[in-house]
């Protein structure tokens, strides 16, 4: 046999190697990388009808069990731009047609990439996990130019907005809504606290993200909203210049926005060594979601006659019910000023009862929450450690 076909040899054999190695990683049905940080988007894809899409779902769509992960990682790199970004509400675990696949791969130079509906950091820690299990390199690119993406996003004050490259419309703002601030900032903590699933991530890389970090977190603590004099919560959006609190959708006026401050609270709140300001910030909120508990309360819903709506069909209403025996609930929004639980329409009048609200809205969005829960259930321990002179539940 010449040195050549020797070399040629080696080669198939390494090849068959390699594909046997993803092969196997994907027919091994324990091991799974879990693709539930998706389930948005997914739903979005499958659920809601949207002429922008690049691709529509067809009938019956295959779709790859968690245990593929090569193979939604691979998904995931088709559907990656090439900004370093994707766009959101797609399914990353669908089995893509010929057809399906051209049309996707044809949107590689397209700038509408977002953070949006969990979209963006999670592919980036779904590519580092993959990366880590097969030591497969296109993995670790994609990761990487990911990374990247999320760092170029950023505002110099340290915010981001749910879109990037930045669009003429309320998506510029500094976003919480969806989870987008907090979701980038869990991922930076990932890797600037040395996460395994990121331990190739070099020196270079590592001192930009952690440069991120810092500034994602100064940036968190200056759009504190402060009512009085005293700090409370954070708004779904804040300016992404004066930092203050903003419209979002023709529904989402400026406000204290329970739900949205709380993964905000619960991320300062693992923070080790919290200095002043940090632990500041997270006296107050406890304090805001303290004061602004609502009793003797209940939200339920209830089926009623189907009808169809501009945006979809409308099967089932929401009404307040009083219950003295009701754990402790929140709304969603506080009016700036006043505190008052807040409500609003499509029409961005401003309301202060649910019953004022259309059905479409009044059933089609989460008014009210029993998030802040999970901050005061979580208070106490981190109270006795970072602040035990100062307990705010007891003020």
């Amino acid at each position: 046999m010449t040195f050549k076909n020797k070399n040629y040899l080696v080669f198939l054999i390494v090849f068959a190697l390699s594909n046997a190695f993803i092969n196997a990683q994907s027919d091994n049905k324990d091991a799974v990388i879990s693709t539930k940080a998706f389930g948005d988007s997914e739903r979005h894809w499958y659920g809601i009808k949207d002429a922008t899409n690049l691709i529509n779902p067809v009938p019956n769509q295959a779709r790859y069990p968690e245990s593929d992960y090569a193979k939604i990682a691979d998904n995931m790199i088709l559907f990656q731009r090439a900004n370093g970004g994707w766009p959101k509400n797609y399914d990353m675990k669908a089995i893509l047609t010929p057809e399906q696949m051209d049309k996707v791969a044809s949107s590689k130079t397209a700038l509408h990439t977002t953070f949006d509906n969990e979209t963006t950091y999670t592919h980036v820690y779904y590519l580092a996990q993959v990366y880590t299990a097969t030591k497969i390199e296109k993995y670790k690119e994609a990761c990487e130019k990911g990374i990247q993406f999320i760092i170029d996003a950023q505002y110099a004050n340290g915010g981001w907005p749910q879109y990037f490259p930045l669009e003429k419309n309320y998506s510029r703002y500094i976003t919480f809504n969806d989870g987008v601030y907090m979701g980038i900032m869990d991922l930076l903590d990932k890797i600037v606290n040395n996460n395994p699933n990121f331990t190739f991530v070099d020196a270079t890389l590592k001192s930009k993200v952690t440069e991120s970090y810092h500034k994602g977190i100064d940036c968190i603590l200056n759009m504190q909203i402060k009512d009085n004099g005293r700090l409370t919560a954070w708004c779904q959006q804040h300016d992404e210049v004066s930092l203050a609190p903003v419209w979002a959708r023709k529904f989402e006026p400026p406000s204290i926005s329970n739900s949205e401050s709380v993964n905000v609270v619960l991320f300062l709140m693992k923070i080790k060594n919290p200095n002043e300001r940090i632990i500041q910030s997270i006296q107050g909120a406890v304090k805001w979601f303290e004061d602004s508990k609502i009793y003797n309360t209940r939200i339920e819903s209830f089926e009623i006659e189907a009808f169809e709506s501009k945006f979809k069909t409308v099967k089932n209403d929401i009404r307040v019910v009083a219950d003295s025996t009701a754990a402790p609930i929140w709304t969603r929004f506080y009016e700036l000023g006043t505190n008052k639980p807040l409500f609003c329409d499509r029409n961005s009048e401003l309301l202060y009862s649910l019953a004022e609200v259309s059905v479409e809205r009044r059933s089609g969005y989460s008014w009210y929450t029993y998030q802040p829960k999970k901050v005061l259930d979580k208070y106490p321990d981190w109270q006795k450690k970072y602040a035990p002179s100062n307990d705010v539940l007891k003020q």
